[in-house]
């Protein structure tokens, strides 16, 4: 695909948010007029980033990703892919930028917490979710008897965890699946499904590697909640809203200017140096002791990784500039007049809520990277555009909730297990591939989007309206992460019907 329909695809994702945004902010949500300009042109940032880092992705990551997968399965050593599958999860995992942004704001809930103790034990239970993933894929274990076993332990992990923890846990299940993450993990799962089986089941085992690598940082923040807990720490949830209120600070102190962009340029690109270096490294040891690929191809992932370090910088550099602190200072306006009471403020609020959802899904990178790989591999039977719409649906139904919860507070379980027991019982009705497929997008679909535009505009809401960010606010990610899981698999069954109608006409 050239970069002009890349650059088409990303422009018609990211208007409608810019347009919704400028449509409220000059009307029932006043913005500052200096929120109003850096909006904007974080909005032209993020999508001349998003464009040349899904380039890049398609040239260099994703190359890498299946000829790894391919080449560790063909050697037929079972150890050997194992190890080196842990590996890649934990490697890239610690090179996430949205992992340590998490981190951080989990350190707000308690003052005992080691950031890197957390970071390390996180990208530990993704290393040990992505070994556990490949190892169904050689084995042909079902998926739905994976993840029907990996949600019961973990389950019991949130329950037996700290209250201020479980929120975010489920949070970091969304957070860790990132725009590097994710597209390197799907392709190793590609490469070892298509090496391991050339028959119609090998479509099926396509999918899913990503939905069982989000469980893993959800089992070990629930993990280091009880740990904390035991050793007599205490979780202080006061804290969290000055940590979540940082961006809403630079906004009122009239700091946030265009020069912001400047100020963030090298963070960012530590940040995203960080994310690449581990692929790198990868990449050259794979290079020289498993692939030996020659050097055309060689110059041809070179580019591809260049493109995504630039892309990915600009893009991060257009959220963070412009998209979160307007993001949060929506939320809070909207929020105080939700706070007075007013049904129609009230409805406002929601609704707003379930469009934000319904759009901003699109403009997450993964989501086109996911979108695409399925297109590909179902053969076109399974089309872009309707995965986008089931997506659309799911993530604006969970963002619409998380508005309620703001209003009324009501706990995130009663959600979170009605939600995940419906999606859990519908793999025993969804084709194997389309359960993959939900399980995978409620991963993708809670990317860097959904944790800076979305949870800011979540905490702000919250701030507003006088609730604890630690229960109210997080956990809006864990219900954009559940609802595709839901969505996708009745899509799946639609399809299956539809397709046993058509057998049934032709018999005839």
């Amino acid at each position: 695909m050239n970069i002009i329909q890349k650059f088409k695809e990303t422009l018609s994702s990211v208007l409608p948010i810019m347009a919704i945004v400028l449509l409220l902010g000059i009307t029932v949500a006043p913005l500052e007029l200096n929120t109003i300009v850096c909006f904007l042109l974080g909005g032209a940032l993020l999508i001349f980033g998003l464009t040349i880092f899904l380039l890049g992705v398609d040239t260099g990551i994703l190359p890498i990703g299946e000829r790894s997968g391919a080449a560790l399965t063909a050697k037929r050593n079972l150890p050997l892919l194992l190890s080196v599958s842990f590996v890649i999860g934990f490697m890239v995992t610690i090179a996430e930028p949205d992992v340590q942004v998490l981190a951080n704001q989990i350190k707000g809930v308690s003052p005992a917490l080691n950031k890197w103790a957390l970071i390390f034990m996180i990208a530990g239970g993704v290393g040990l979710f992505v070994m556990t993933g490949l190892l169904r894929t050689v084995l042909n274990w079902h998926l739905k008897w994976v993840l029907i076993i990996s949600y019961i332990l973990l389950f019991a992990l949130a329950f037996l965890s700290p209250k201020e923890f479980q929120g975010v846990a489920f949070d970091a299940g969304g957070a860790t699946t990132g725009p590097m993450t994710v597209p390197f993990i799907m392709a190793l799962g590609v490469g070892v499904a298509t090496v391991r089986s050339k028959s119609k089941s090998s479509e099926d085992s396509s999918f899913g590697l990503t939905g069982i690598a989000s469980i893993g940082p959800i089992a070990a923040v629930c993990l280091y909640g009880i740990i904390l807990a035991l050793k007599g720490n205490s979780a202080t949830a006061n804290q969290l809203p000055e940590e979540g209120t940082a961006t809403e600070s630079i906004v009122s102190n009239g700091i946030l200017g265009l020069g912001i962009f400047i100020k963030l340029l090298p963070s960012t690109l530590k940040e995203v140096s960080m994310a690449l270096l581990p692929l790198v490294l990868m990449a050259v040891a794979f290079q020289l002791f498993l692939l030996k690929m020659p050097p055309v191809q060689v110059r041809r992932m070179i580019k591809g990784l260049v493109y995504s370090f630039i892309g990915l910088v600009i893009f991060l550099i257009g959220v963070n500039g412009g998209f979160m602190p307007a993001g949060q200072k929506l939320g809070m306006t909207l929020g105080s007049l939700a706070a007075s009471g007013s049904f129609a403020w009230t409805l406002l609020l929601c609704l707003t809520g379930l469009v934000f959802g319904a759009v901003v899904v699109c403009a997450e990178p993964a989501v086109w990277v996911l979108t695409e790989q399925v297109e590909s591999v179902s053969g076109g039977t399974i089309k872009r555009k309707v995965m986008l719409v089931s997506l659309s649906f799911g993530v604006a139904l969970s963002v619409g909730i998380s508005m309620l919860r703001v209003l009324y507070g009501f706990s995130l379980w009663y959600i979170l297990i009605p939600g995940y027991a419906l999606a859990l019982l519908l793999t025993f009705f969804c084709p194997s591939l389309f359960t993959g497929i939900a399980f995978d997008s409620g991963g993708v679909a809670s990317g860097p989007m959904t944790s800076t535009f979305i949870l800011s505009f979540t905490l702000g809401a919250t701030t507003a309206c006088g609730g604890n960010p630690a229960t109210d606010a997080f956990g809006v990610i864990a219900l954009v992460a559940m609802t595709p899981l839901i969505a996708i698999q009745v899509l799946g069954i639609i399809y299956k019907l539809k397709n046993k109608r058509k057998l049934e006409d032709k018999a005839k």
